[in-house]
């Protein structure tokens, strides 16, 4: 998987385009992506302990891999990520910066 927990990625498809977001989990099988604040949808939730007042709640829902593109850390433009191996070590690198490691 080209997108890891902890990511900063960029909203390329979908109601949330053009904004940016960092990665809290990822799910390789469905190959969706939970990104802070991004796709949220309104949730009835009840009465717990946990919520006590209960109601309406903005719940953030993944997001599909596709949508999504890595922001590169140091030029803070996003990009493609590829794979290279380097004495028997698979890093990630960004396409469009000059062999620049993640």
């Amino acid at each position: 998987m080209k997108i890891r927990k902890g990511d900063t990625v960029l909203v390329i498809a979908g109601k949330d385009k053009g904004r940016t977001g960092t990665v809290d989990r990822v799910y390789p099988k469905s190959e969706k992506v939970l990104v802070e604040n991004i796709n949220m949808y309104k949730k009835a939730v009840p009465k717990t302990e946990q919520t006590p007042q209960g109601g309406i709640m903005d719940v953030p829902r993944p997001i599909h891999m596709s949508n999504l593109m890595v922001v590169d850390p140091k030029t803070k433009k996003p990009s493609r990520v590829r794979y290279e191996i380097k004495d028997g070590k698979k890093e990630r690198v960004f396409k469009n910066s000059s062999r620049k490691k993640i």
